[in-house]
């Protein structure tokens, strides 16, 4: 009401100024009534006007103070719709991430990693030899050469883990089973994998060119084992070192007491036009202990069959010396490899035999686009350039190879074997490949005899259906 006073008094002064002169003559009584009449009419009129204007101020104020309200509610649901999104957010960030390829692996923000895989490989084969020899592993003959499912993922605070079986042949049997800590360039695992031999051991099944590895790996004896190792890797320098005992399954023995060392370096430069560079040696001794004793042989190309037309027999080994040499390229389509292994055989009161293996191979891809992997001194995955699903055929490698062996030394006579071979890879994507192999193997000394003779060959056709994940 302190804004009405001056206006009514305005009003008034108004009314006086308008009102005649005192200095007139006397006006008449219906004059004055007349006067009076109108000059209620003008008190009416400010009175109406003095509540219209009370009337809007109410108004104004009663619209002044929903908006206000209206501003609080949106300020309080702006306030509120933040809260939510930040809780939302922070809801989103601590469930586990999901994606999906070969297969499904599950991430979280504080750094566990969990990721299945597996793979399985069917094989066939023909084996070919001397009507002479009567052997039930001759002919044709087929197994589940692997069937493997695992899971490896990460641990908080830098460690990683990985732990695989294999149930092929009705046997369960664990492959890999290791925990590991990276510190920078330096890695340090423990547990069973495959302690730094070829490169040929290294590459895994799922990226081999022929169904199965070079003789010499096999020979040998390469296999998984429990040991503790470290890896430097460099830009493109690798380094492997470690000590092992025996493989899993031999802990439970009471001769599990066998014990070795192990190492490998690899030097894998790439030149400006993308070449592909690989070179690397490694250095095993094994000392057999109560677990003397040795035997060294190896199938004629394909795990189909038992039949082992090379041999040593049972030889009375307490020490082993191993040391190997490989070198490779790949320039586009093209691959070249060739490793060399020597092991020499310690026998108490006897000559120590030393046995070599070794190949040659060289591949091309007939579709264009497509190369051998490779990664940190192994071969690795080929992923075709179009796939049959985008339209393409997929990648198709032929490869040939010449592979050696030598049981014969210091009166051990276990035979020499000579593979010439070639092979067939048809993947039609990331995750499935069909090979074709064909061996021709010549054998001197062999420890199967032909009748009398021990020098004949033998062929041998490989097929193999894999997929993996």
């Amino acid at each position: 009401m302190k804004y009405l006073a001056p206006g009514l008094s305005a009003c008034a002064a108004a009314l006086i100024v308008s009102t005649p002169a005192l200095a007139q003559p006397a006006p008449t009584r219906a004059e004055m009534q007349a006067e009076l009449e109108e000059l209620r009419g003008r008190v009416r009129t400010l009175e109406a006007l003095v509540e219209q204007l009370v009337g809007a101020q109410a108004e104004v104020a009663d619209q002044a103070a929903a908006a206000n309200a209206t501003a609080a509610a949106a300020q309080s649901a702006a306030t509120d719709a933040q809260t939510a999104a930040a809780e939302a957010s922070e809801a989103v960030a601590a469930q586990p991430r999901i994606t999906h390829g070969a297969a499904t692996r599950t991430r979280t923000e504080d750094g566990w990693d969990f990721r299945p895989f597996g793979r399985l490989m069917y094989d066939f084969g023909y084996v070919d030899a001397p009507d002479a020899i009567m052997d039930p592993g001759l002919g044709w003959s087929n197994s589940l050469r692997r069937g493997r499912i695992g899971a490896q993922g990460a641990i908080p605070g830098g460690f990683e883990y990985k732990f695989e079986i294999d149930f092929a042949n009705n046997d369960v049997e664990v492959t890999d089973a290791l925990i590991s800590y990276a510190a920078g360039d330096v890695e340090i695992t423990l547990g069973q994998f495959n302690p730094f031999q070829s490169l040929e051991e290294l590459t895994s099944s799922r990226f081999s060119s022929f169904i199965e590895r070079a003789a010499f790996t096999d020979a040998f004896g390469f296999q998984r084992q429990v040991g503790l190792g470290v890896t430097y890797t460099g830009d493109d320098f690798r380094w492997d070192g470690g000590v092992f005992t025996s493989n899993l399954d031999d802990l439970t023995s009471d001769e599990a007491n066998a014990y070795g060392f192990d190492t490998r370096a690899a030097y894998y430069p790439e030149l400006a036009d993308g070449t592909q560079l690989h070179f690397g040696g490694s250095f095993h001794w094994r000392d057999l202990q109560s677990q003397a004793g040795a035997r060294y042989r190896q199938r004629p190309l394909v795990a189909t069959t038992d039949t082992r037309f090379i041999n040593t027999g049972d030889l009375p080994v307490i020490e082993e010396t191993r040391y190997g040499l490989e070198a490779a390229v790949i320039s586009g389509r093209f691959h070249a490899v060739a490793e060399g292994h020597w092991l020499r055989a310690s026998l108490p009161g006897m000559d120590d035999p030393t046995f070599f293996g070794g190949y040659a191979e060289a591949g091309v891809f007939l579709t264009s686009g497509d190369s051998r992997g490779y990664s940190g001194g192994r071969f690795n995955r080929t992923r075709p350039a179009r796939t049959v699903d985008e339209g393409g055929i997929g990648a198709i490698q032929f490869n040939v190879r010449y592979d050696y062996l030598d049981l014969n030394d210091a009166g051990v006579l276990g035979g020499q074997q000579n593979l010439i071979a070639a092979s067939l890879i048809w993947t039609p994507i990331d995750y499935a490949r069909l090979s074709l192999n064909y061996g021709h193997l010549e054998y001197d000394d062999a420890a199967i005899p032909a009748g009398l003779n021990t020098d004949y060959s033998v062929d041998v056709v490989g097929i193999r259906a894999e997929v993996d994940f």
